[in-house]
């Protein structure tokens, strides 16, 4: 493929966070770990992220971090993208997959939607917000913006979201288990949505709800390389800059960037 139609975008909003804000400062963050002299541009797949053309590096989205501001992710997305594009967004808090799935799905509805995470994300309200960080898989259900959900990394389900994911028909692969076939058939589309809280926080300590008991860097790694279906998007969300420690979360960041880019390359 044409990789400058990968495009690096960041969508620095946090207004639907409960507990602790911070995410909105994330898309600076990871590009400076991502751009750092302590590391180079390619992925272990032997992609170079720095060549000529390696991917686009398009500005933030111009948005403000309230409830206004979620109510044009989707309406800002939607006009930065071509119909070809395959976008790799940087959070922001959870709550951002929802509209940003939903401007994808206008010209390119994915088949399959691969969500790395803690918790799962299928509240059918959270706060008395059914917008909230904690809801953005059951809205994204809800409207049937994708044929199916793989969770993985899952280690905080409760009654509610147990009933949801059987509502919804959810694949909730729970820890310790980690999959080693998705099950893809040729004709699937993938969006990867990754939560830096999946790690256990000995490997992202910057995150706002630390979750112990998390997978390791490389566990991650092997699920983004064993997905042999084409990544039409991607999230990388829910770091928060202020709880890291010299940079180590935004670094973890960087580097799943860099392996799904080599994957969306291929």
């Amino acid at each position: 493929m044409s990789t400058d139609r990968i495009k690096l975008i960041g969508v620095p909003y946090d207004a639907k966070s409960s507990f602790l804000n911070g995410p909105v400062d994330a898309p600076d963050a990871i590009r400076k770990a991502l751009f750092s002299g302590a590391s180079n541009l390619f992925s272990e797949s032997g992609f170079d992220l720095g060549k000529l053309g390696g991917f686009r590096e398009e500005a933030d989205l111009e948005i403000e971090n309230s409830e206004a501001g979620f109510d044009v992710i989707a309406e800002a997305t939607s006009k930065m993208l071509a119909a070809d594009s395959r976008p790799i967004f940087l959070g922001g808090d959870h709550s951002i997959t929802f509209p940003l799935v939903k401007a994808i799905a206008q010209s390119h509805r994915p088949s399959t939607i691969v969500h790395l995470d803690a918790h799962p994300d299928l509240y059918d309200e959270f706060e008395e917000d059914r917008f909230s960080h904690a809801c953005p898989f059951a809205r994204i259900m809800e409207e049937s913006l994708t044929d199916r959900l793989i969770q993985i990394g899952i280690r905080t389900a409760n009654e509610h979201q147990r009933e949801q994911a059987e509502k919804f028909g959810v694949e909730m692969i729970e820890l310790p288990e980690i999959p080693t076939d998705l099950g893809f058939s040729p004709d699937d589309t993938v969006y990867i949505s990754l939560d830096l809280d999946v790690f256990d926080p000995a490997f992202a300590p910057g995150i706002s709800h630390h979750e112990p008991g998390g997978m390791t860097v490389r566990e991650v790694i092997g699920i983004i390389h064993s997905i042999n279906a084409p990544i039409i998007g991607a999230d990388v969300v829910e770091l928060n800059p202020h709880r890291d420690v010299n940079g180590v979360t935004a670094m973890v960041a960087a580097k799943m960037v860099k392996e799904i880019v080599g994957k969306m390359a291929v």
